[in-house]
């Protein structure tokens, strides 16, 4: 495969893949499939976001003295049992 890829050339193997792709879904469908892939690109940006804010706010909610405090206790049994 790698020798085919330096005996083509990158730039024909971008021109036959487009050519493959006219030929699959022809000319009518192609804006339709754009449209598709912008909407799910859409939508996959705004689960990325939606979840980053779920962890920000998680993560704000954490009380930082009380993970110390469970830390620390955990620290303590482990010195007691080991």
């Amino acid at each position: 495969m790698r020798l085919l890829l330096f005996v083509i050339g990158t730039e024909w193997i971008v021109v036959l893949v487009v050519v493959a792709i006219l030929l699959l879904f022809g000319g009518t469908k192609l804006p339709q499939l754009a449209k598709a892939l912008g909407q799910s690109k859409k939508a996959f940006k705004e689960g990325i976001d939606e979840g980053d804010a779920d962890s920000r706010s998680k993560l704000n909610s954490v009380d930082d003295e009380a993970l110390f405090n469970e830390a620390r206790r955990r620290a303590e049994a482990k010195k007691i049992d080991g």
